[in-house]
This record gives structure tokens, C-alpha cells and sequence, in this order.
């Protein structure tokens, strides 16, 4: 007995979508809008210590501008590096849990 290919892709399909978890409303919408803001406001301080640093290099801008940007940007470094140190950690519990 041969089963048609496009009877067994439509089959798998159904499973896989019945299978799948259902997000729950509005939850990762929200959840993602908040991290990209971040992440904007994280690339946002970089560009600005980057420009900072340029125009204090090329036309000797205010030296106190640049210093305000380089601290921006050196706590929005740290911000980002201990957000990326709790999901390792988090992410290590979980793979010490028992299955």
C-alpha cells in the first residue's frame, strides 16, 4: 500500500501544527517590542559615542560631550553584558534540571 506524497505532507502538517505551542495573546508581542526598544536604545549610545568621538577628533569638539558618551555607552556595554550573563545562567539551570 503506497500512500500519495501530498497526503503525507498535508498529515504532517496538521500534526506539526497541532503539536505546536500556542503563544499566549499579546505575551511575546509585548515581550519582543520591549527587548528591541532596548537593543534601539543600546544602539543608539554607540552611535552616539562614536559620533562624539569623530567630531572630537576631526574639529576638536567639546571634550566634555565625549566623555558623557563614552560613560553611556561603557554602562550600556555592562548593562548589556549582565543581561547576556542571566540568560547563560539560566540557561545552564535549566540544562542541570532532571528529566
Amino acid at each position: 500500500m503506497t500512500i500519495p506524497a501530498s497526503i503525507a505532507i498535508q498529515s504532517y502538517d496538521l500534526a506539526r501544527n497541532a503539536a505546536a505551542p500556542a503563544p499566549k495573546e499579546g505575551t511575546t508581542q509585548r515581550a519582543e517590542a520591549a527587548f528591541g526598544a532596548q537593543m534601539s536604545s543600546f544602539t543608539q549610545a554607540l552611535r552616539q559615542a562614536d559620533t562624539a568621538a569623530t567630531s572630537s577628533m576631526l574639529s576638536g569638539a567639546n571634550p566634555h560631550a565625549l566623555v558623557e558618551a563614552v560613560a553611556a555607552t561603557e554602562l550600556a556595554v555592562e548593562t548589556a553584558v549582565a543581561v547576556r550573563n542571566k540568560v547563560v545562567e539560566a540557561y545552564l539551570e535549566i540544562l542541570r534540571m532532571p528529566v
